[in-house]
């Protein structure tokens, strides 16, 4: 493969990464946790929209924290789902070795 062959295998690569994160970004998912006390939107970004906390959980700081850790995780797992979906659906990045 050539030189400029290549460049251009890696501008339409790099075309297809930001079509894919303007797709994600319009993508939503909830997670919650502490039986629904604490709740998050993300993006397929990984961008937190949005975070709710319940009154009750501002009394004690390690709950809140250990709250914060699971629904921030959760948000992650279920936007990596989403990404893999969409990456499948978009015919992948076609990038060698991945």
């Amino acid at each position: 493969m050539t030189m400029f062959a290549k460049l251009k295998q890696f501008k339409d690569m790099r075309s297809k990464a930001k079509t894919l994160q303007n797709l994600l970004a319009d993508e939503k998912v909830e997670a919650s946790a502490a039986w629904g006390k604490i709740k998050m939107t993300m993006n397929g970004n990984q961008e937190a929209e949005s975070v709710t906390i319940d009154q009750e959980l501002l009394t004690d700081k390690t709950k809140l924290e250990n709250a914060i850790k699971e629904v921030t995780n959760d948000a992650i797992k279920k936007t990596q789902r989403v990404m893999a979906d969409k990456i499948r659906k978009e015919g992948g990045l076609n990038m060698p070795g991945l």
